[in-house]
């Protein structure tokens, strides 16, 4: 059984990474979840410490995943309409990646922009702030990502000797 929690930890470490670039999987969420299956291996000893900072930060991670690119889109301008085109283009272009999601919140915000006021300068404006949100977001979810990797193979060097 411990193989199979090692194994199934270590895939859901994988899905973590890939999750932090495609917006369906939460990321550092699914990382956690790694983690968190890792230290219910047998002999393995992980601190319940780290796993619920480690938690908190996945949690925190998730939470401003949404935040931020609303938050850039503002600053730079964008209208209620800007960031709801900016939504529905992220959920249309998920079904064409890798790069459908970037460029259908793009399009949507300077769709949405151009809705309300017909000024494309402020549309392109507003764009440009939610591909900065994307940007930040999709960096701050890929770190954690890998940082998580990070600790899990350090604890699978430390607990070696117990594995096997």
């Amino acid at each position: 059984m411990d193989i199979f929690f090692l194994i199934l930890s270590f895939a859901i470490m994988i899905i973590g990474i890939i999750g932090s670039v495609i917006p369906v999987l939460p990321g550092p969420l699914s990382s956690w979840i790694g983690l968190c299956v890792f230290s219910n291996i047998s002999n393995v000893q992980v601190s319940n410490k780290l796993l619920v900072i480690t938690f908190v930060i996945a949690f925190g991670i998730f939470i401003l995943d949404y935040i931020i690119p609303i938050y850039t889109s503002k600053k730079f301008g964008a209208s209620k309409y800007g960031i709801i085109g900016a939504s529905v283009g992220t959920v249309i272009g998920l079904f064409f990646p890798p790069f459908g999601i970037i460029f259908g919140a793009i399009i949507g915000a300077i769709s949405g922009e151009l809705f309300l006021n017909k000024n494309l300068k402020k549309s392109f404006k507003a764009a440009i702030g939610v591909f900065l949100g994307l940007l930040i977001s999709g960096f701050s979810k890929a770190l954690i990502s890998v940082i998580y990797l990070v600790i899990y193979i350090k604890l699978f060097l430390d607990n070696f000797t117990n594995l096997f």
